[in-house]
């Protein structure tokens, strides 16, 4: 049992002790007092004793004396009451009292019984709550476990379904990317292929126009400019013979010149014939534009 619950029983048995020494003391109180009147001693009895007064003469055969005046006689007190002790008590009251003891006795062992009863109940009634608490709480345990293993279970399918939804994503990202890599390069070697053929067609064509006698008109107007340009140096011979390399741009403006090679090894003759195709720029334009090309290959040979 509990220091709570000691307590109220506690008190109880001290109210019962208690209420049990009270009637103790009223009775022996009562016992008491009826025994001292009982034995108490009776008054002690007053004597009333005669006697004569004999003057002092008289003793001495002297002649009496005159008699006084007789004094009055005094008046004896009269004798005072008996003094009565406490009434008998009377047998009914007492055993009346007594029944009311009883009774008194009978309701407290009455009123300890129900309280015991009452506490015992309260006792069973707190094992019974702390049962149906501690059942509540095992079977909301269970149902949290129940719950968390569910969700447990759930996240490990989720985790599980979203790698897989990952991994088939990543596996489709990468045949995608494969498919689009094979496709890029199918689409680049077919458009390799196609300016393959594009510049075989177009050097063909080239080499065609190159090789046509408009070309080498072309080339003859433009070889026949730079010669007009040219400023023959002294160390000159004749029939001197330079390939020369030319770049220029649509309309004929010279970008670049460069002397290949020359039949003497002459570098005021490779100057010379630099700064003629600078001063023949602009060179003279095709007569068809399909035959303009952006890098010619001169042979500058001046008579």
């Amino acid at each position: 049992m509990s220091r709570r619950e000691r307590l109220p029983a506690k008190g109880r048995w001290r109210a019962v002790v208690l209420s049990v020494l009270l009637h103790t003391g009223i009775v022996a109180a009562a016992v008491y007092g009826w025994f001292s009147w009982k034995h108490r001693p009776p008054p002690p009895t007053t004597l009333a004793i005669a006697a004569t007064v004999v003057d002092e003469r008289t003793l001495k055969n002297l002649p009496a004396a005159p008699a006084p005046a007789p004094e009055p006689k005094p008046v004896e007190p009269a004798p005072e009451p008996e003094e009565q002790g406490p009434p008998k008590p009377d047998p009914a009251e007492v055993e009346r009292k007594k029944e009311e003891e009883r009774l008194a006795q009978e309701k407290l062992e009455q009123e300890k019984k129900e309280a015991e009863k009452k506490e015992q109940e309260r006792l069973d009634a707190e094992k019974q709550a702390e049962k149906l608490d501690a059942e509540k709480k095992e079977a909301q345990k269970k149902e949290a476990e129940k719950q968390a293993a569910a969700k447990a279970a759930a996240e490990k399918a989720a985790a599980e379904k979203a790698a897989a939804d990952k991994k088939a994503a990543e596996k489709k990202k990468a045949d995608d990317a494969a498919a689009a890599k094979k496709a890029a390069e199918e689409k680049a070697r077919l458009a390799s292929e196609a300016e393959l053929r594009a510049r075989l067609a177009a050097e063909e064509r080239g080499n065609a126009l190159r090789n046509s006698d408009e070309a080498a008109r072309w080339h003859a107007s433009i070889v026949a400019k730079i010669e007009r340009a040219w400023i023959k140096p002294g160390s000159a011979r004749a029939g001197v013979t330079c390939i020369v390399s030319v770049s220029q741009v649509p309309g004929g403006e010279v970008t670049a010149v460069r002397v290949t090679s020359c039949s003497i090894d002459d570098a005021a003759l490779r100057q010379s014939v630099e700064n003629a195709v600078y001063g023949a720029s602009p060179l003279p334009p095709p007569p068809d534009p399909a035959l303009f090309e952006r890098n010619l290959e001169l042979t500058f040979a001046p008579q």
